[in-house]
């Protein structure tokens, strides 16, 4: 069953790859080669999956919508035969990565095609996994690739979105993907985003859950600077003797300050909290 005649779900955010290309472009970003553990989402009719297989990965293919597992099934009876192609029908907002059989930490890859509407809960589900994949190729909205990809040196600015992917590991904008190469066509163009050297060394001395909240009081109001905003939760004196240790301007605002910048903050709050 070819995708433009597969009848897709809204609810699902489905947008079908229909270009052989793009599938290539995201298995390049992602160096598959042989005997690779790739994990894909959302595999929708296969044109992912059969360039993936292609290269020789063994893939993991996780399916929330019932009617295209079983073009999968079809599709691919015979990689599923020689246990080159798993299929698990599942909803990926409830994935547990431990529960998946060779699915073990920094020995896989994600590469997929995502609803734009699950984007930031995907980037966290893998990122935040005890079980963490070596590194992720995600095609997503081209705005989100382009915010998590800021540079401050370029003069743009950093968002929570974007410093919490580089909490966990480098992001590159690869490529930008036309909305020609989907079926049914979104209305804004694509791109796909690689993820490397992902790991949790940044949390090694700092708690994980603690670091997040000071981020969102950081941009709980975005126009205010930042000593403002966490001023409402620590003594304003100890902020700026913090602030001047760390050389941070007294006027920055939190998408001024770099992933670096922010750990420094937050191991030296967490001191005092």
């Amino acid at each position: 069953m070819e995708a433009k005649k597969f009848e897709t779900k809204k609810s699902l955010g489905q947008h079908f790859l229909t270009s052989d290309v793009v599938p290539k472009w995201m298995c390049d970003a992602a160096r598959v080669t042989q005997g690779d553990i790739v994990l894909e989402i959302g595999p929708g009719t296969g044109v992912l999956t059969r360039e993936l297989l292609l290269r020789g990965a063994q893939v993991i293919a996780l399916e929330a919508d019932v009617r295209a597992v079983e073009v999968l099934k079809t599709t691919f009876a015979q990689e599923i035969a020689k246990g080159r192609l798993t299929i698990h029908h599942i909803d990926v907002r409830e994935l547990n990565l431990r529960a998946i059989a060779l699915i073990t930490d920094h020995e896989f890859k994600v590469v997929a095609n995502i609803p734009y509407y699950l984007s930031g809960m995907l980037f966290r589900t893998m990122l935040e996994s005890l079980v963490q994949p070596s590194l992720l190729v995600y095609l997503v909205q081209k705005e989100v690739a382009k915010r998590i990809t800021t540079n401050l040196q370029r003069d743009e600015k950093e968002s929570i979105l974007s410093l919490s992917v580089k909490a966990y590991g480098a992001p590159t904008y690869v490529k930008t993907v036309s909305k020609g190469h989907f079926a049914p066509s979104p209305n804004v163009d694509s791109a796909v985003i690689l993820i490397e050297n992902i790991n949790r060394d940044s949390f090694s001395c700092l708690d994980e859950a603690f670091f997040f909240k000071l981020l969102h009081i950081g941009f709980g109001q975005k126009r205010k600077q930042l000593l403002g905003n966490l001023s409402k939760f620590y003594e304003r004196g100890e902020l700026t003797n913090i602030f001047s240790t760390a050389c941070i301007p007294l006027s920055t605002r939190a998408e001024d300050l770099s992933i670096e910048i922010w750990l420094t903050l937050a191991r030296a709050l967490a001191k005092i909290a």
